[in-house]
């Protein structure tokens, strides 16, 4: 059976967002029905304990080009937006959180940079990144205290030169995301410094674009995540020097 022929693919990774899912998707079909080009939303549920499943079902009804993968078992984000870019059929591939904290209307400026010829676009809320990035509503201190620390050992490890791993909207070519996400191996919250660190490893070209980020304090990521994603972390460097090019 052919593929459909799509422009872009937004992949949004769900876990017990029932309360927040119906408002991003009303977002997203606001912005992108506007668009000239052909788009599909793909809803990956990670085996969700709330209504999330049966919300994002009945949104197909009302929201264009609405897809959903429901799968019952919980796996962790990096596996449920591995799930979503190798099943989506956009030439590019975006994912993008639950909460919508970056705005859908971002992937506007990530265009110029497909335009010339970057396989990886992604959003930043640090402006040593990007000019002009920055968190309309910030995180708590402890957070931003952790982030900021964390990523100091993450581009030592890992990603060299980008000093915003972790946010939540970041956008792939097809043959890019395909390669690097059949070579992810990270299922929970280091999955995008893991994305990233392949990205590097095969010579793609990363476009970064300044974000207007508005934080959500109902975030699923607990404290003790951040000591687990610096551990993933450390995995992911041994695993570099593996991977055959």
């Amino acid at each position: 059976m052919p593929q459909p022929d799509v422009y872009l693919s937004v992949i949004v990774p769900a876990y017990n967002e029932a309360e927040r899912l119906p408002k991003t998707l009303r977002r997203f079909h606001e912005y992108l029905s506007e668009q000239a080009y052909s788009y599909e939303i793909l809803v990956v549920n990670d085996g969700s304990r709330d209504g999330t499943a049966e919300i994002a079902g009945r949104a197909v009804n009302d929201i264009k080009n609405l897809r959903i993968i429901d799968r019952k078992r919980n796996m962790g984000k990096g596996y449920t937006v591995r799930e979503g870019m190798l099943a989506a059929y956009g030439r590019i591939r975006l994912f993008a959180d639950a909460d919508n904290a970056t705005d859908i209307s971002h992937f506007e400026a990530m265009r110029a940079f497909f335009d010339k010829g970057y396989e990886v676009v992604i959003c930043s809320r640090d402006p040593k990144d990007a000019a002009g990035a920055k968190q309309a509503v910030s995180q708590v201190w402890w957070k931003r205290l952790l982030g900021n620390m964390g990523n100091l050992y993450i581009q030592w490890m890992a990603v060299p030169g980008i000093w915003d791993t972790q946010c939540g909207f970041k956008a792939f070519r097809d043959f890019a995301a395909e390669k690097i996400f059949n070579s992810a191996k990270i299922n929970r919250w280091a999955f995008d410094v893991e994305t990233l660190a392949l990205a590097k490893r095969f010579g793609y070209k990363i476009g970064i674009v300044p974000a207007n980020w508005i934080n959500d304090p109902r975030t699923s990521v607990k404290f003790g995540s951040y000591f687990r994603t610096l551990w993933e972390v450390f995995k992911i460097n041994r695993r570099l020097k593996k991977i055959k090019l």
